[in-house]
């Protein structure tokens, strides 16, 4: 979606809920994965997305177009709803329905959505490096959590990150170097046949093959 479209759609969806749907639309699945592969609980995951819109949806109102795309918004929401769950164990019972109910939404295709759902609850389960790395990450403080989440599992850069956790890019960098080295000491605690160097924040390949990558 285009910028500027998309600031004519939010400007809209302040109005009118039935716009969001395409907001909806459009981030639900990045937004579901994302939550997905740090929680590892596919129901969990259905609940903090859900939860995530809305009160991305409630708050709209708050939303100040600065020429950056709404996802970062959405993405520094699920990643504080998925901090909250985390510390107080939260029960969420947010459900699509639920939200799709309540705001008055309808969506075009939801059945795509729920396909998604499934698919990705499928790539979570053959990929072994996924729950290591989430084990390994869940074992950190929470500020290297967000920072190294964004990064191995969405491929974020360093400016999107900063966008969507609000911190300086410098303090991000710094975060990533040391949340690394902690990273890459859990790991080769639990998978000791792993080489030294595992994981480099400046490289830009695929995260799942970046944490589990040794080198020739």
């Amino acid at each position: 979606m285009e910028k500027q479209q998309e600031k004519q759609l939010i400007e809209q969806a302040k109005k009118d809920p039935q716009a969001f749907a395409e907001i909806y639309e459009e981030y639900y699945g990045p937004i579901f994965g994302y939550i997905l592969k740090i929680v590892g609980n596919v129901t969990v995951a259905q609940d903090i997305t859900s939860e995530t819109f809305f009160k991305a949806l409630d708050r709209l109102w708050q939303f100040k177009w600065k020429n950056v795309s709404i996802s970062s918004w959405l993405y520094r929401i699920a990643t504080n709803e998925m901090n909250q769950h985390f510390r107080k164990n939260k029960k969420i019972h947010a459900s699509i329905e639920e939200l799709l109910e309540k705001s008055g939404i309808e969506l075009e295709d939801e059945h795509d959505l729920r396909e998604e759902v499934i698919a990705q609850e499928e790539e979570l389960a053959r990929s072994d490096q996924w729950r290591e790395a989430q084990k390994a990450i869940s074992k950190l403080s929470e500020k290297y959590q967000e920072v190294l989440s964004l990064r191995y599992f969405e491929d974020k850069k360093i400016k999107e990150i900063s966008e969507i956790l609000g911190k300086r890019e410098g303090t991000v960098k710094s975060l990533l170097s040391r949340g690394t080295k902690k990273l890459r000491s859990i790991m080769s605690e639990t998978q000791p046949n792993l080489k030294s160097g595992i994981i480099d924040t400046q490289d830009a390949i695929s995260p799942a093959s970046k944490i589990n990558q040794t080198h020739e």
